[in-house]
């Protein structure tokens, strides 16, 4: 099962983004997949979509769009799908930093929840819609 994550500005300004990579490298999670990007508008729309209308809508626009991020797509080698997001959400850990576990990314590194440090898929299908956003098939690989 795949899932994408974004390391996103606030993180990779602070050089947080190979302790980040080795959290989930430690639990024997495989990068298919890893650039360094700047994203535009259009791609921070659809990456976004859902949460259009809603009143934090443009602060995370401007927040995805404000420098480079990593953007990686995890291979989990589990037979649950559900279960692989489920543990990739147990690292990241709850949205909120101030909610999030000590020990989860968020949770030891995040300080706002309007500059998270961190995005993963929430499910399969949103893994599904958001992988391609920024990948194109040849250039996930598996091993």
């Amino acid at each position: 099962m795949r899932t994408l994550i974004i390391i996103k500005p606030w993180a990779v300004s602070k050089g947080l983004v190979g302790e980040i990579l080795s959290r989930f490298e430690r639990r024997g999670i495989r990068l298919a997949g890893l650039k360094v990007v700047k994203v535009d508008r259009e791609k921070a729309d659809k990456l976004y979509a859902i949460h259009k209308g809603k009143e934090f809508y443009d602060s995370i626009i401007k927040h995805i769009t404000s420098s480079p991020i990593v953007v990686g797509v995890l291979d989990i080698c589990i037979d649950d799908p559900g279960g692989a997001v489920r543990l990739v959400r147990k690292i990241i850990g709850a949205t909120d930093p101030a909610k999030a576990d000590m020990g989860t990314i968020r949770g030891d590194f995040g300080l706002r929840i309007d500059r998270n440090v961190i995005h993963a898929s929430d499910s399969t299908k949103s893994a599904e819609y958001e992988i391609p956003i920024f990948f194109d098939d040849n250039e996930l690989i598996e091993y």
